[in-house]
C-alpha cells in the first residue's frame, strides 16, 4: 500500500480510502491510485484486513440439493449478489441431510464467516439447521419454514404460484386440474401441493388425491401410467416442475393424446429449454435473481444487527403452447 501511495503522490489512508470508500476520494486522485494499483499489481492481504477491520466479509452457503435445478440456480444467483455486495462466498454441498450440523458449522466458523445462507428444500436439513440457531446470522432458502430467532426466512411463493397455474387451467373451462407432485419430504413440494388444492377448494372444483411423484422425467412418465389408468382422464395437469411435465407429455404421446388438445398441462421452474419442448410448456418463472439478491440483502442487515423481515418472492406464470381450452 505503501508503494502505491508512493507512486501515486498520495497518503497510504488515501489509497485505503479508494478501495473500501471510493466515493469519498475525488474522481481524479482516485484514478490517479487506481492506475498505481494496476502498474504495480497490488493486491490487498485480506487475512490482514480480516484482522484489523475484524470483518472478513465472506458468507457461506449451505446447499443440499445443488444437482437439482432450483437449488442449484439459486445457490449462483446467492453468489452472484454476493460479489455485487463486496462480498466473497464459500459453499459446500451436503451429500446426507442427516449429517451432524456441528460439523458442518464448524467448518464454516473456522472460515470466520461473517454470516450463513442455507437452501434448505428438505425437512431433514431444515431440522438439522434449526440446531444452529444462535452461532452466526442465518438465512433459510425454504418455503412454509418457521424458523427459529434469529433466522430468517427468504423463499419464492410456492403456494402463491401453483395456484397462478391451478387457476389458468380452470380458467380455460376445464372441470377439473390432476398434480403430479414432487417429494413430499421438499417444501417446496407441499406449497405446490397446498397452492393447487386451495385454488380448487376456492373454485368449487373437484380436488382428486395428487399423484406422487418426484423431480425427474421418469417420475413424470410413471405418473402418466397412472393417470392414463384412471376411470375418467383427466383433461388438465399441473406438474410439480418442468421435468415432470416432459415425462408426462412423453407418455401421453405414446398414447396418442394431443397436448393441449386432449390434455393440458402446465409445469414449474421455467428450466432452460422448457421453450422449446413440443409444444413449448406453460410454465410457472421462478425469480431466481431476486431470491439471491434478497437474501444476500436480509444477511447483510442481520450481519450488522439490524431485524429485517423474512420475504416471499411471488413467482410468473409463462403462458405457451401446452394448454389450451378444455374440449
Amino acid at each position: 500500500m505503501t508503494d502505491v501511495a508512493a507512486r501515486a503522490g498520495v497518503s497510504h489512508q488515501t489509497v485505503s480510502r479508494v478501495l473500501n470508500e471510493p466515493e469519498l476520494v475525488r474522481p481524479a486522485t482516485r484514478e490517479r491510485v487506481l492506475e498505481a494499483i494496476e502498474a504495480l499489481g497490488y493486491r490487498r492481504n485480506l487475512s490482514a484486513r480480516a484482522l484489523a477491520t475484524k470483518r472478513t466479509r465472506l458468507v457461506g452457503v449451505l446447499n443440499s440439493g445443488v444437482s437439482y435445478f432450483g437449488p442449484g440456480h439459486t445457490t449462483r444467483a446467492i453468489e452472484t449478489a454476493a460479489r455485487a455486495a463486496g462480498y466473497a462466498t464459500v459453499a459446500s454441498a451436503v451429500e446426507d441431510a442427516t449429517e451432524n450440523p456441528v460439523d458442518t458449522l464448524d467448518f464454516f466458523l473456522n472460515l470466520a464467516v461473517e454470516g450463513l445462507i442455507i437452501v434448505a428444500p428438505t425437512i431433514e436439513v431444515a431440522g438439522a439447521v434449526r440446531r444452529l440457531a444462535g452461532s452466526l446470522p442465518i438465512v433459510i432458502v425454504a418455503t412454509g419454514l418457521d424458523a427459529p430467532e434469529p433466522m430468517h426466512v427468504v423463499a419464492v411463493d410456492h403456494e402463491q404460484g401453483a395456484r397462478d397455474a391451478t387457476r389458468h387451467l380452470l380458467g380455460l373451462g376445464h372441470r377439473t386440474v390432476v398434480h403430479i407432485a414432487g417429494p413430499d419430504n421438499w417444501f417446496d413440494a407441499r406449497a405446490r401441493v397446498h397452492g393447487w388444492r386451495a385454488e380448487l377448494l376456492r373454485a368449487g372444483a373437484p380436488v382428486p388425491e395428487p399423484l406422487a411423484g418426484g423431480w425427474d422425467a421418469r417420475d413424470g412418465y410413471a405418473a402418466a401410467e397412472r393417470l392414463l389408468a384412471l376411470p375418467q382422464r383427466p383433461t388438465a395437469v399441473f406438474a410439480a416442475n418442468d421435468l415432470l411435465a416432459l415425462g408426462l407429455m412423453r407418455r401421453l404421446h405414446e398414447a396418442g393424446l394431443r397436448v393441449p388438445e386432449d390434455v393440458a398441462v402446465v409445469g414449474y421452474d421455467d428450466s432452460a429449454g422448457s421453450d422449446f419442448f413440443t409444444p413449448a410448456l406453460t410454465t410457472i418463472r421462478q425469480p431466481f435473481d431476486t431470491v439471491g439478491t434478497r437474501a444476500i440483502s436480509v444477511l447483510i442487515k442481520t450481519i450488522e444487527g439490524a431485524n429485517p423481515s423474512n420475504m416471499l418472492i411471488v413467482p410468473t406464470l409463462i403462458v405457451r403452447e401446452s394448454c389450451g381450452s378444455a374440449r
